[in-house]
């Protein structure tokens, strides 16, 4: 057998340990926390255990599938889940901290990308521009609105009040990865007596692509042409739906006028990533649809099973030349990482179309 290549993820969880030990000490927030989720606590017991883990088990999972470096990040709904302004800048302040902590341990293998507080344009570019300058992240995560104190309303990346935040990432010229979340409580009426749809099973995916298609045809990406945003689960749904909803946003487009069409806006400003999407009919969608220089390798970890993940893009019915793209190529130059292959004993194998959430 062929060795692998070497691969970057970046869609690769993580949970401060004081907070896991919390929520498995308490049979409640388990509870809580998994039917927000929409997960079973069986599911997201062991779940947990993974997400705190920095060592062992994370790094054994990454060398058995060949994955040289991993972009970390704090777990949804992370910092997004806060109200209170003030508590929000503070803690993300301090997960970047014990982020960079831990990422001082394993530099060769971990990167990170920063938690920020969205309430305040001012903050969220304050607190971006410390993390990736002063603790060297690549970008930032955000998952998804920020809760305010009215349950039914969310901030979303196209409010005005965070183009101050935009103009600080372009600046930089780092990435904002979109990360999925439940909707708010008025979406969740289709899911009503279905808790499994709320969570990745389908609610993170329609949430996470109305938030993406807000920012397509609010103008964001004429606003700002050099952003840069990441979505993962193989872009959401999307590639599938950017022929129709171009059409019939070309028949009624209302009050708005875009520069270029959407799939340029792919072309542009917008990756995407293999999360928890190893299916070889998605990628060869996604290729044709936004192109293999746009499309990275990413796990979902510790949601997603490394090995099969690994072991699909390896054998995926793709060329080589995208293979090494879409596993470590397109990864290494929009983040300018140096890249040394892992060590690896042997993938797990994986049927052509596994299917993981």
């Amino acid at each position: 057998m062929n060795t692998p290549l070497p691969k970057i993820a970046l869609e690769e969880a993580y949970l401060h340990p004081s907070d896991v030990a919390r929520v498995l000490g308490d049979e409640a927030a388990l509870a809580r926390l998994s039917d927000g989720g929409g997960v079973t606590t069986e599911y997201y017991r062991p779940i947990l255990h993974r997400l705190g883990d920095f060592d062992e088990a994370r790094l054994h999972s990454m060398d058995e599938a060949g994955i040289a470096h991993a972009i970390l990040s704090l777990t949804a709904p992370g910092i997004q889940r806060i109200v209170d302004p003030r508590e929000a800048a503070a803690q993300a302040r301090l997960e970047n901290d014990f982020l960079a902590g831990r990422i001082a341990e394993h530099p060769e293998r971990y990167s990170g990308f920063a938690a920020v507080a969205l309430h305040s344009g001012a903050e969220a570019s304050a607190e971006t521009r410390r993390a990736v300058t002063d603790l060297g992240f690549k970008g930032v995560l955000i998952n998804g609105y920020t809760n305010t104190p009215d349950p039914n309303v969310g901030i979303y990346l196209d409010d005005p009040s965070l183009y101050g935040f935009w103009e600080t990432l372009c600046e930089l010229d780092v990435p904002v990865y979109l990360h999925p979340r439940p909707s708010l409580p008025g979406g969740f009426a289709p899911y009503s007596s279905y808790p499994e749809m709320k969570g990745a099973t389908w609610g993170f995916g329609m949430e996470t692509a109305s938030h993406t298609v807000r920012l397509l045809l609010g103008g964001h990406f004429d606003r700002f042409p050099s952003c840069k945003l990441i979505l993962g689960h193989m872009g959401e749904g999307l590639p599938a739906l950017l022929w129709r909803t171009q059409n019939m946003f070309n028949l009624n487009p209302f009050d708005k006028r875009l520069k270029k069409t959407l799939p340029e806006y792919f072309a542009d400003n917008i990756w995407i990533t293999t999360s928890g999407t190893f299916s070889d009919s998605a990628l060869t969608n996604a290729i044709l649809t936004v192109g293999a220089d746009h499309i990275m390798f990413s796990v979902d970890y510790p949601y997603s099973e490394t090995a099969p993940a690994a072991a699909w893009i390896d054998r995926a019915p793709i060329s080589e030349l995208d293979r090494r793209k879409i596993t470590h190529g397109n990864a290494r130059d929009l983040f300018q990482l140096p890249l040394q292959p892992a060590s690896y004993s042997g993938a797990v194998p994986a049927q052509p179309e596994a299917q993981l959430s």
